[in-house]
């Protein structure tokens, strides 16, 4: 199938024109009062919030490790209208430029500082997370296929959780429902006969989720190892670092009942190698799937199973394309070297393999269920 226009920021009023226009101005409002940032660097953030809104690419004025990669990725833009750009690039070239503006990068007290910390250690510690932690509890009263079913789900709809949408004006509507796939055709892709990659998404609530996952593949002998993904740095306000994962450990930890015991388990495979963390840059990059580098798609052609979680990496996963939702799955991930699994909650216009009925249906229901939040798949492909 030819390839879909790709998505951009350029139309007034379009999911991704408002994620600039609202949710970025919100954010930025958000990370001035959680942190005791001087002039210089509100001045630079207010900068890049009017760059990004009505100026032209400008370049890095930085020196970190990533600077020649992205001056790479930028150099047919530098100069034109952010307008003009994908929104997947946008994006991720908006928030490489917000932590050099919030001084992650330079000599000085904001070194190395997770902007958005704050937030996430709010998530993990609200009561929303403290209840599904307890709930966990009630997996012990579930027969196998039951606690498969609960597993996955949570797994699924953990990413309700996520920050970056709490900004959006969408996120009122909490209702719920796959549009796509069940947890019996997740579960049928694991036979234990090699490793299980997993691409985490958002840290805190939904990292938590993800931990239980992988403690669930590790305890009924679904996966023999896990390697869990996430970003180098932070990025896209929730995402998950290596410093949640140990953020969301040391609380399962210290919980009681079933989520201690996970995270206990969680601490133990780490230390025996059943379960390892990576942080490889592509993550960071404006770059779809697609484009992975050979190292990264040499591991994951050696995966039993990579599975790939929330919306972000959905739309790296499939092209954040104006695709057909009727477009088959299968044939959107053609390009990726094995296995896979996408479990994701709607947050972005991009989706694909739909029944032509159910698309029908739910586009003549008057709502944006694309965007949010109250619609989530699960979507697999067994031979890559």
């Amino acid at each position: 199938m030819a390839d879909a226009p790709l998505i951009n920021i350029a139309e007034p009023g379009s999911f991704a024109w408002r994620v600039f226009h609202e949710r970025h101005p919100v954010m930025i409002e958000r990370l001035c009062a959680a942190h005791p940032f001087g002039p210089d660097v509100r001045d630079e953030l207010d900068a890049l919030l009017r760059e990004s809104t009505a100026g032209v690419v400008e370049p890095l004025r930085d020196d970190a490790p990533d600077h020649d990669a992205w001056s790479a990725w930028t150099a047919e833009r530098i100069g034109r209208p952010w307008s003009e750009a994908p929104f997947l690039w946008a994006e991720s070239y908006f928030f490489r430029k917000l932590l050099a503006a919030t001084g992650f990068f330079a000599p000085g007290p904001w070194r190395g500082v997770d902007p958005f910390a704050p937030m996430k250690r709010a998530e993990l510690a609200n009561a929303a997370t403290g209840e599904t932690l307890k709930a966990l509890d009630n997996l012990r009263e579930l027969d196998e296929a039951e606690r498969d079913a609960a597993v996955v789900q949570a797994a699924v709809w953990g990413n309700q959780a996520d920050l970056a949408f709490q900004l959006s004006t969408d996120a009122g509507n909490t209702g719920a429902g796959l549009v796509a796939g069940r947890s019996e055709d997740f579960w049928s892709l694991f036979d234990g006969s090699g490793p299980v990659h997993l691409v985490a998404d958002n840290a805190a609530g939904e990292l938590a989720a993800d931990l239980v996952l992988v403690d669930h593949l590790l305890t009924t002998g679904r996966a023999p190892r896990v390697v869990l993904h996430v970003k180098p740095s932070p990025y896209y306000v929730s995402d998950a670092t290596p410093t949640d994962v140990l953020e969301v450990l040391n609380h399962l930890a210290k919980s009681s009942g079933m989520a201690g015991e996970v995270g206990h388990r969680i601490r133990e495979s780490l230390r025996d190698g059943r379960i390892e963390v990576r942080a490889h840059p592509f993550f960071c990059a404006p770059l779809d799937f697609g484009d992975l580098p050979e190292d990264l798609r040499d591991e994951f052609a050696s995966a039993a199973v990579t599975i790939v979680k929330g919306d972000l990496n959905y739309r790296r996963l499939v092209g954040d394309r104006h695709w057909p939702a009727t477009m088959p799955f299968a044939d959107a991930v053609s390009h990726f070297p094995g296995p896979v699994a996408a479990l994701r909650v709607l947050k972005s216009e991009v989706v694909v393999g739909l029944d032509a009925g159910t698309a029908s249906a739910l586009d003549a229901g008057g709502e944006p269920w694309r965007t949010n939040g109250s619609r989530a798949l699960i979507q697999t492909c067994p031979g890559g």
